[in-house]
């Protein structure tokens, strides 16, 4: 896990030989310095004519200098930035030097820039990882960046003419100047309407843009683009895997379960494992102890109660930890070291999130990062598996689109344009994203719909952003098994009773019955909690009124006085059908650009 930047220059194609201006080494060098906590274990930079790289390295895999990165092999004529993990790169490797490459490095990076030479851009077909990469051509010219099929592992890039910058974090872009920071109308809406996913190529400033998941782009030395998406999920029973017995069912997703945790042990460093209490993590831990996994590291955090709502589930992650003997770490943070690191939480977002559980992730990767550099999150299992509440309203529904905005916005259109100021007018961009994905699915079923919407693109762009952000702030990895590819596509010919059955998560329940604690399973539904940033009050509300109301925030004139006023005045009155507060999504967005400086 790392972080990596760089730049192209191009020149359009003219009579003669292309001449290749030289990329600025300085830019890409300060946009490296910025990404030091995502690799805190090494740095390095490359320019070669008109491509220059620079890389932040985290050592898990090959811990000797011969992984250092950018990476460069002369006799194949390609150097690479790369960002992740390969969990079947030892059998890649084979394959490979079995076609006679030879390898001077054990590890995961100099297998993908190989596959690279030996199979092109569909190498990446082949990958079982979460990654996002950078590979320069010398003889061409030419630049190819990656980014793995769920969008686990960041790409930012911008574009100017002859230019192309690119970085795993939005702020390594800005470091390198010369970025249009001004806000991008349909991103905004799409923050404020669609529960802050703000789906690819948008962010929140309209010189920054990203790289769609499951996409290879490649820009020749002349700057002509092509991009291709390798891989499609459709989420569609099938019938022939509904005729089977719920047991068997179940006894296929357990087996791609464990073999998603045996391959995320991939590392020459020990792996941890963030355990909330619920079924998906707890499951995560019951695995890695089959798995003959010993002196397993779990770690829990909790927080103190607000609005009459509990602050930790220390008692559910309890009862896992003494059932599989691991060492267990509770972590407790009092209200007012939770506002203390309020600032760096959200200077460490790449993009404004208003989820009030990234903080909590930031305090729990702090934490944790003193005593493993490595952990497994059950990140992903909702959205694959129909876990949250709102899946079950859109059974039967004959408007999917619209009954999906209804249970999952935040605001509907009027509400949008009754927040901002007429300058941030749009169209109706989030609902109109809905309907085109919808529209575009291989099912009829509703549910069905939202789930192939949020496995692609609101889990990479909510839930998966927010952990990769908060746990690299601390130079921790994060792998998240039910994310594996082949695990995914598993769960989507699942018939809908094996998902939304028992509550949600139905064969994930089945299989929890077996192997873990039955207070585990049969408990109620929970969320990562952090009352004091739902149930707006005291110093937050403070904090909120102070980030809406001074100069600054009225000379950026993003949202109407009259909405500030009203949200100020009854917090508590404007909580989102998602259980957040309206009000923290404003404040939180007005301190992430003074976080950004802009």
């Amino acid at each position: 896990m790392c972080g990596f930047a760089g730049e192209a220059r191009f020149e359009p194609a003219t009579t003669g030989t292309l001449s290749l201006p030289a990329a600025d080494i300085d830019a890409v060098v300060r946009m490296g310095a910025t990404m030091h906590a995502r690799g805190p274990d090494g740095a390095g930079a490359f320019q070669q004519g008109n491509v220059a790289l620079a890389h932040r390295r985290l050592r898990i895999i090959d811990l000797s200098e011969h992984s250092q990165q950018p990476m460069s092999d002369p006799a194949l004529g390609l150097t690479i930035a790369f960002n992740g993990c390969l969990y079947n790169y030892r059998a890649l490797r084979e394959e490979l030097a079995a076609s006679g490459y030879r390898f001077f490095s054990d590890g995961d990076t100099e297998v993908v820039l190989k596959s690279f030479h030996a199979w092109g851009a569909k190498c990446v077909e082949r990958f079982d990882g979460m990654f996002a990469f950078a590979i320069h051509e010398r003889d061409t010219g030419r630049l190819t960046l990656a980014r793995d099929r769920l969008g686990i592992k960041p790409l930012y890039y911008s574009e100017a003419p002859g230019r192309l910058r690119f970085a795993s974090t939005l702020p390594a872009l800005l470091a390198g100047g010369d970025v249009d920071t001004s806000i991008d109308p349909v991103a905004l809406h799409h923050y404020l309407a669609w529960h802050s996913v703000v789906p690819p190529p948008h962010t929140m400033l309209r010189g920054v843009r990203k790289l769609a998941p499951a996409t290879i782009a490649t820009w020749e030395a002349d700057g002509r683009c092509t991009s291709q998406r390798y891989w499609q999920l459709s989420v569609r029973a099938d019938p022939q895997f509904a005729s089977l017995a719920p047991s068997e069912r179940e006894r296929e997703v357990e087996d791609a379960l464990r073999s998603a945790v045996r391959r995320r042990l991939v590392a020459d460093v020990p792996v941890g494992v963030l355990l909330s209490g619920g079924v998906d993590s707890s499951l995560i831990v019951a695995l890695l102890a089959e798995l003959g996994a010993t002196e397993l590291r779990t770690y829990s955090i909790g927080f103190e109660a607000a609005g009459g709502e509990a602050g930790d589930e220390f008692r559910w992650s309890d009862l896992v930890a003494q059932r599989f003997g691991t060492r267990h770490q509770q972590i407790r943070i009092p209200t007012s070291e939770l506002m203390d690191a309020l600032p760096e939480t959200i200077a460490a977002m790449s993009e404004p999130m208003a989820s009030y559980d990234n903080v909590a992730f930031w305090l729990l990767s702090r934490e944790v990062s003193k005593s493993v550099k490595v952990v497994q999150s059950g990140q992903g299992a909702d959205e694959v598996f129909a876990g949250y509440h709102w899946y079950p309203k859109l059974v039967g529904s004959a408007d999917a689109a619209g009954d999906y905005a209804r249970v999952f916005f935040d605001s509907d259109h009027a509400g949008y344009l009754d927040t901002v100021s007429d300058a941030f007018a749009t169209d109706d961009a989030s609902r109109a994203y809905v309907e085109r994905a919808f529209a575009a699915s291989a099912s009829a079923d509703a549910v069905e719909r939202a789930l192939q919407l949020d496995a692609t693109v609101m889990l990479a762009d909510d839930p998966v952003k927010r952990v990769d952000n908060m746990t690299m702030a601390w130079g921790l990895e994060a792998r998240v098994p039910f994310l594996d590819h082949e695990l995914v596509e598993l769960a989507a010919r699942l018939p809908l009773d094996d998902k939304l059955g028992d509550g949600g998560k139905r064969v994930l329940k089945a299989i929890g019955r077996r192997l873990l604690p039955t207070e585990v399973v049969d408990r109620p539904k929970g969320y990562f909690p952090v009352p004091i940033l739902k149930h707006i009050d005291g110093p937050v509300l403070a904090l909120a009124r102070d980030s809406l109301t001074d100069r600054r925030a009225l000379e950026r004139g993003l949202f109407r006085r009259e909405t500030v006023e009203r949200l100020l005045a009854a917090p508590s009155q404007h909580i989102t059908p998602l259980r957040g507060s309206r009000l923290w999504q404003l404040a939180l967005l007005e301190m992430w650009l003074r976080a950004r400086g802009l």
